[in-house]
């Protein structure tokens, strides 16, 4: 199971690409490709700016430690796609989510499943709204997850 090229480019898609520091919609100080912190674990500040060679940097760093995570908490033996789509989740709700989710115990029971696509679809808030941003990334995700 490796994290591809397709997945990468999800990420990069939704995330986008921001050199100077912002708020996501859930109000965290946010920088690069959807940088949350540094690989040292120092969460990022309002002001801090990097150049795009670094957020390159950082974003595969910190993508590794997600894709590396993903492996750890999957039984299943999954396709790249399949796994891909998971780390790009996991990139964006973080690990725990994944960790605690009915996605993850139906994945792991059964990859094919057809009600993994349901369960990807359940995770489109941020502060209590559905953004629409969230809809199509899930649905994103999904059909990473179930094309071959």
């Amino acid at each position: 199971m490796n994290l591809n090229e397709k997945g990468i480019a999800l990420m990069h898609e939704f995330e986008g690409l921001r050199l100077q520091a912002y708020l996501c919609p859930a109000k965290i100080p946010t920088i690069g490709w959807g940088n949350t912190k540094y690989e040292n674990g120092q969460p990022v500040k309002m002001g801090d700016a990097i150049t795009k060679e670094r957020a390159d940097e950082l974003f595969l760093n910190i993508a590794n430690d997600f894709a590396k995570g993903v492996r750890r908490v999957v039984t299943a033996q999954l396709t790249d796609n399949q796994y891909s789509a998971l780390v790009c989740f996991a990139y964006n709700l973080g690990l725990g989510s994944l960790q605690r989710s009915t996605l993850l115990k139906k994945v792991n029971a059964n990859p094919g499943d057809p009600t993994i696509r349901d369960e990807f679809l359940k995770w489109t808030r941020a502060g209590g709204q559905v953004l629409q941003g969230l809809v199509r990334r899930r649905e994103a995700e999904a059909n990473l997850y179930f094309s071959s």
